[in-house]
């Protein structure tokens, strides 16, 4: 299954709500400090329901901490600043989804130095970013529609 990676996540509703993406797809979930709340904030806990009790959370130090402890090739960060459609991705079934934080994004730095790694969810209109919940659903529904791990 697909691991969901949060660079310092800011909103504990939203993290919540990953939570439940996870648990539904099986999805491990890494979280990068620093962010603005504990895991047992009642704001996350709320939106994550019971869900968050039983998920095993990595918490990692920093992202090249992250990079360095995985296969860079299975990773892909989303990023509102490409133009290479997320559907233009070849996923593997274990394969890392890595998403900035709600103000910030990603380090520029990363996404210089793995521009071929990049994906964006195509937005038509003037909209300037989805919420990042809904960014992660859709990219790991698209990971496993690839991988042929969910009924079609």
């Amino acid at each position: 299954m697909p691991s969901i990676v949060l660079f310092q996540p800011q909103i504990p509703q939203n993290t919540g709500n990953i939570i439940r993406t996870c648990r539904a797809t099986n999805s491990a979930l890494i979280l990068i400090r620093p962010y603005s709340f504990t895991l047992s904030d009642k704001r996350l806990r709320r939106a994550g329901l019971d869900y968050y009790k039983e998920m095993d959370i990595q918490e990692m130090d920093s992202i090249e901490q992250f990079i360095s402890s995985v296969n860079i090739s299975k990773c892909t960060f989303f990023t509102t600043k490409t133009s290479k459609s997320f559907h233009n991705t070849q996923y593997t079934e274990d394969h890392y989804l890595i998403f900035g934080s709600e103000h910030g994004g990603l380090p520029e730095s990363i996404l210089n130095k793995y521009p071929m790694q990049t994906a964006t969810i195509p937005m038509p209109g003037d909209t300037r970013c989805l919420n990042l919940s809904n960014c992660v659903a859709v990219a790991t529904y698209e990971v496993l529609r690839q991988t042929t791990l969910i009924s079609n």
